[in-house]
């Protein structure tokens, strides 16, 4: 196995790691996942095929893609971590918003449509990080092994 193997091995293991991570909140846990905990599970995916199809194909194309993947879930996940500490306003889909100038009538319609999981509560947290800031400060460390990926001599 050489260097770059090595790095890519350990960046899309950690995006499995991650996800199955997640997973297992949501089916053992049950902790039902909200929209944004699902936007940051899609670059996972694509971290995990871009490390398999990298370890069969020279190159730094890939590694440098699975690197854009990784920081692409970090981004999402530091972006769910303002949403849930309130420095700003997630998706209207999953955040509550005030009410003012809304009849009761509208007010009832967005209640009841209104989605069962919040992307701006915290179901969980260790060490007074949240779930998203978790994977957002894990994936920075992926980033950090697909970069050195990149750099890896692809020779043994």
């Amino acid at each position: 196995m050489t260097t770059r193997q090595w790095w890519i091995m350990m960046a899309a293991g950690g995006s499995a790691l991650l996800l199955i991570g997640a997973f297992a909140f949501q089916h053992l846990g049950g902790m039902a996942p909200c929209k944004l905990c699902i936007w940051q599970r899609w670059p996972h995916v694509i971290a995990i095929a871009l490390g398999v199809i990298a370890l069969m194909l020279p190159g730094r194309v890939l590694p440098l893609a699975g690197a854009l993947a990784a920081l692409g879930t970090a981004g999402i996940g530091f972006y769910h971590t303002g949403v849930e500490r309130g420095w700003w306003e997630g998706p209207t889909s999953c955040t509550s918003s005030g009410v003012s100038g809304v009849s009761t009538d509208d007010l009832f319609d967005q209640i009841m449509a209104a989605p069962l999981i919040r992307c701006d509560e915290v179901p969980w947290d260790m060490l007074g990080l949240s779930m998203a800031s978790w994977n957002g400060l894990i994936s920075l460390l992926l980033v950090f092994f697909w970069l050195k990926a990149v750099r890896a001599p692809t020779a043994a």
